[in-house]
């Protein structure tokens, strides 16, 4: 973990948001102590329901390029 001053933490915090996404713990001081940490969260993943996309996916019509395209263009000229 590395220390940063508060002054170059505000001047970099861009650059500091990047770095802890990326998985660092950056570690922010002010006046020589430790007062703050920057680390990246844990996103949590719903489980995708199998069944119920099948269930939607079901309904929908079969789309290809061929028959989207020329209907996007149809659209975009009115």
């Amino acid at each position: 973990m590395q220390p940063v001053n508060l002054a170059e933490a505000k001047a970099h915090f861009s650059e500091l948001v990047a770095r802890a996404e990326a998985g660092e713990t950056i570690q922010i001081n002010r006046r020589g102590k430790a007062v703050a940490q920057l680390s990246s969260l844990t996103r949590t993943r719903k489980p995708i329901r199998l069944a119920m996309l099948k269930a939607v996916t079901d309904t929908m019509p079969e789309c290809t390029a061929e028959s989207v395209v020329p209907a996007m263009r149809s659209e975009a000229r009115y």
